[in-house]
């Protein structure tokens, strides 16, 4: 067993970044904090603090140019209401944590946003393995990471599933990247669903 992983952050993907916005702060009844650009994925975010994660909001940015390559989350393909769609994984050692995991996981990138500094594999057509079930491996790099530099919100995440009609391969895949799974995986149809404790109670994103 090499590349041990943890739950970083979580992804919920919209048509328009307010769009996104809107619908998280509806569901949770709490404000969003700052985000970011970024120039060569071509998407913009903003990101909520839930203790030693974070919620990211995604979508693309009509303002920056295209990437000339697929974006990351699929957002490209990207339709529908605001969504959980991805969920992302923190790795000390990123080229050892994708040696255990599937094909088509992705090829690390270097990256960043302000002050921050991080390696994430991206697939080469945007698309992570078993439809986006499968976590994203990011290595942050450096001190600086999201979650102290975003003030508390009072919301913790509970509960984290995903839900895949493969889920017993699913499982198989994660084994070798956790210790623990910080997610129950359970069959059904596609999704990502989070349980999240606010100031104002029980509140489920998907």
């Amino acid at each position: 067993m090499t590349g041990i992983c943890v739950l970083d952050h979580l992804a919920l993907s919209a048509t328009t970044l307010s769009e996104g916005v809107e619908a998280v702060e509806a569901a949770l009844g709490v404000p969003l904090g700052p985000g970011g650009q970024h120039p060569s994925m071509g998407t913009h975010n903003r990101l909520l603090g839930l203790g030693e994660i974070y919620l990211e909001v995604i979508a693309i940015d009509p303002d920056a140019p295209a990437p000339g390559r697929p974006r990351w989350f699929a957002l490209d393909e990207f339709a529908g209401p605001p969504r959980m769609t991805n969920w992302i994984a923190r790795c000390d050692d990123l080229e050892a944590a994708l040696s255990d995991a599937p094909d088509g996981t992705g090829e690390p990138l270097p990256l960043t946003r302000g002050d921050l500094r991080w390696r994430m594999a991206v697939p080469e057509d945007g698309r992570l393995p078993f439809g986006g079930a499968f976590p994203a491996l990011i290595q942050w790099q450096g001190a600086a990471h999201p979650v102290t530099m975003l003030p508390d919100s009072g919301c913790r995440l509970k509960r984290l599933e995903i839900r895949h009609p493969q889920a017993g391969e699913l499982q198989i895949a994660l084994a070798p990247l956790f210790e623990e799974l910080p997610a129950s995986v359970t069959a059904g149809s596609l999704a990502i669903r989070a349980e999240i404790e606010t100031p104002h109670g029980l509140k489920v994103l998907e």
